[in-house]
């Protein structure tokens, strides 16, 4: 989830939406390994596959976020800053290259999409009031899964990633409106019963993904550009989390993160039309970009899904122009973990 400009901020607040304001900084720590330039000359084109969604009158702007394949081989979206009526979650079929509105409401502000691999209903994030809520495939039998506090303060739950069991792992995002690092990863019991802090005075948590093997999280910190790993034993176990990229973004900022079967880290920017792509030794194997000829009027790549089994990945890309699904080929297989939040 990316920072919003303030006239959009304002009618967001006002449709019931999120809020979100904040400035990104970079710190000087040592011991942090910066990203190399091994793979800085390697640069993969992106292509358009279709326009999904224009700017909307009432919000000021699209944001398309979560990709997410379902089980018949449809790729959910969400439009974070949809208003009522709009369609907040879509699917597209991407060889028809056609769209449906699969859900909307009057509250919601969804920031990410991923389907439960234990009851296989379709879980989105709310980041304006704390909430995780789930769909069934087809949209409806809308339930809150999580609401209010956990460890004494609410949520505004970003992205969200799932162990293999169904228990949910989710970056929380407090503290950006203040520019304070509040930020947390949160994991969340399948059945909603019990919500555990694993991390705290993070900078902006955004995107979250398990490593190929689940045995640890990767996760973003928007506001520090930094990439972070945090080993996750059994039961939700825990050992200390270390920086593990230092992401060079400029004007840039980090945004969500999806895994592809050789445990290659896809970094999505805000700010900036393109992904960094980095093996899991931080070093740097490519840049995805949308054309110069077609950046025009695109701001962010926000998120990417690789399809289950296959190479070819799909990039939301959203700014002035409207918000549009770019593909591009991708250097490993596509598993859950290729779903970026």
């Amino acid at each position: 989830m990316r920072r919003l400009p303030l006239r959009s901020l304002a009618v967001l607040t006002a449709v019931g939406s999120l809020a979100l304001t904040g400035c990104g900084t970079q710190s000087g720590d040592t011991g942090e390994r910066t990203a190399g330039a091994p793979g800085a000359d390697r640069t993969i084109r992106a292509q358009r596959v279709m326009q999904l969604t224009e700017v909307h009158e009432r919000t000021g702007m699209t944001l398309l976020e979560g990709p997410v394949f379902g089980a018949d081989g449809g790729l959910f979206v969400v439009d974070v800053t949809a208003p009522e009526g709009e369609p907040k979650v879509m699917r597209v079929d991407v060889r028809k290259k056609t769209k449906r509105a699969v859900h909307t409401d009057g509250r919601g502000a969804y920031t990410s999409a991923q389907f439960s691999p234990y009851d296989g209903r379709l879980y989105l994030t709310d980041f304006a009031h704390g909430e995780i809520v789930s769909l069934d495939a087809d949209g409806g039998d809308p339930r809150t899964f999580l609401s209010g506090e956990v460890d004494g303060a609410s949520m505004n739950p970003d992205d969200l990633a799932f162990d293999r069991d169904g228990h949910l792992y989710v970056s929380d995002s407090r503290g950006l409106t203040e520019g304070k690092a509040l930020g947390r990863v949160v994991r969340i019991d399948r059945d909603g019963g019990e919500a555990t802090v694993l991390a705290d005075g993070l900078a902006a948590t955004n995107g979250i993904s398990f490593d190929a093997e689940y045995r640890g999280l990767w996760f973003s910190e928007l506001t520090e550009n930094r990439i972070s790993y945090l080993p996750v034993g059994g039961k939700g176990g825990v050992t200390a989390r270390h920086t593990a990229v230092r992401v060079d973004g400029g004007v840039a900022t980090t945004d969500s993160i999806a895994v592809d079967a050789d445990g290659n880290l896809y970094q999505a920017l805000h700010g900036r039309p393109a992904m960094l792509v980095y093996d899991r030794h931080g070093e740097r194997l490519a840049t995805v970009e949308v054309p110069a000829r077609a950046a025009k009027g695109l701001e962010s790549a926000t998120n990417v899904a690789i399809t289950p089994g296959g190479t070819k990945a799909y990039m939301t890309v959203s700014g002035p122009a409207g918000g549009y699904l770019y593909t591009f080929d991708a250097l490993a297989k596509g598993t859950r973990q290729s779903n970026g939040g």
